[in-house]
């Protein structure tokens, strides 16, 4: 039976086209802009992408996350260019348009809470998270923000202040936004050897009731903002209990909880939205990225009675929800819906999954693998140290890269390979990727690791 390959590498990675557009790129691009893979692409369709020197590379990153449904997906495509026929751009606040209105009834509708909600629409991630904070603190009338280690909700000011990872996202950028709290989220992996995952999550709990009588008193706090699963920070997933505990929490105290979507929506976690997992409703929910499958827009969903909170003008942006990212976001969930992508995404994280633990029994540097869904990671550590891998996982990365796979890291120690998969990726595009990865691991473990643990 003749196996079907999707990589095709004929050159050096990068090829002398995209050597020569990397100088160009020196002198007219910031070196602040910092990218992974060393290409520069000529076209891209569901999970594959093509350079500018004809080599072909699998996407494991999906444009960090932004890709749930493919490059390029006809659906979306065709919707844009009829949308273009009509008109581009009238600015919402100016002149108001019915794809606004269609995408924000079609959010409401799959969005978890069974409550009137609305939505405003805007540009990026980050953009999304400053909104959600101006319109929790409009509607409590209380300023304080509690966001959680190893977090991550932009690279704007009030993002970088809810941020953890000092670099490279916050170093000799302060003084930050006042107001702002960071409380402890669990890490399942280091929990204490005789300690159940449900009594680490209840100890999380009580560690963050502590917090409010030690750091700010729960009356001053508008919201609580947390990633249902940890994206930048490592893929962590914290137990329901943990997740739960910190909602009643909230809901004692009359604190929003804000659910920070961005990542883990749109089919990432193997439910349309991640806060399905831990049987919550939140206040507000925060999401971009695969939302219209890279172009640019993002939302601000809640309960009706808090988005109503500001006045008019008090909210919004001149290119807040784009006509064309509106149209293009309904394409993406009608083809989610229409495909059932969720349920492939939980294929697709079984599949790296069972790859992943069977080839741990060969290899002590994968200290866990973890995932919901398609959103997996795995975690280098030391054999004899338990020390963070953050070099091995860099040269790693690179030397995937260089046989046609990209892929990215994560963790504030960056020792963490993260799978961000398009969920429209084939089986044999998968099983090849996967078969790379087992291979190249192996090799770098025994030429570098073996010897020096024996």
């Amino acid at each position: 039976m003749t196996t079907t390959t999707f990589i095709s590498i004929n050159t050096s990675i990068p090829g002398p086209k995209s050597m020569e557009l990397i100088e160009k790129r020196k002198t007219y691009v910031p070196k602040g802009v910092g990218n992974n893979a060393p290409i520069f692409v000529e076209k891209a369709d569901g999970a594959l992408i093509h350079d500018v020197d004809g080599n072909v590379l699998l996407d494991f990153a999906g444009a960090i996350g932004t890709l749930n449904v493919g490059h390029r997906p006809e659906e979306v495509v065709e919707a844009i260019k009829a949308q273009l026929d009509k008109y581009i751009h009238t600015c919402f606040h100016v002149a108001m348009y019915e794809p606004y209105l269609a995408l924000a009834e079609k959010l409401a509708e799959i969005t978890p809470g069974a409550f009137e909600k609305k939505t405003i629409l805007l540009n990026s991630g980050a953009e999304a998270v400053e909104n959600a904070v101006k319109i929790a603190r409009k509607y409590t009338g209380r300023s304080g923000i509690v966001s959680f280690t190893r977090g991550f909700h932009g690279r704007t000011l009030l993002g970088m202040s809810l941020t953890s990872k000092v670099k490279p996202y916050k170093f000799q950028m302060g003084p930050f936004a006042p107001a702002t709290y960071k409380a402890m989220f669990p890490y399942p992996l280091h929990r204490p050897v005789d300690m159940t995952e449900e009594a680490y999550a209840e100890f999380c709990v009580s560690q963050f009731d502590d917090f409010l009588h030690t750091e700010v008193a729960p009356e001053e706090l508008a919201a609580v903002i947390m990633e249902p699963v940890q994206g930048e920070g490592g893929f962590i997933i914290p137990h329901k209990k943990f997740v739960q505990g910190i909602y009643n929490i909230c809901r004692k105290h009359d604190i929003l909880f804000i659910a920070d979507e961005v990542q883990t929506g749109f089919g990432r976690t193997g439910e349309m939205f991640a806060s399905t997992h831990f049987d919550i409703e939140p206040d507000l929910i925060t999401m971009s990225k695969s939302l219209a499958a890279g172009m640019p827009i993002s939302a601000v969903l809640g309960r009706a009675e808090i988005m109503d909170a500001p006045s008019p003008g008090e909210i919004g942006g001149t290119y807040g929800g784009s006509p064309l990212g509106c149209v293009a976001a309904l394409a993406v969930i009608e083809k989610m819906e229409k495909e059932n992508l969720v349920d492939r995404s939980r294929q697709i994280g079984e599949q790296i999954m069972q790859n992943f633990l069977t080839l741990q029994k060969e290899l002590p540097i994968i200290a866990e693998v973890r995932g919901l869904g398609a959103m997996c990671a795995i975690e280098l550590l030391h054999p004899s140290t338990k020390q963070p891998m953050k070099e091995f996982t860099s040269a790693y990365t690179k030397s995937l890269c260089e046989q046609g796979v990209i892929m990215l890291s994560a963790g504030v120690h960056g020792n963490i390979l993260r799978f961000l998969t398009p969920l429209v990726i084939t089986d044999e595009q998968l099983i090849e990727g996967l078969g790379i990865m087992n291979r190249l691991l192996v090799s770098m473990y025994q030429s570098t690791v073996a010897t020096e643990v024996k």
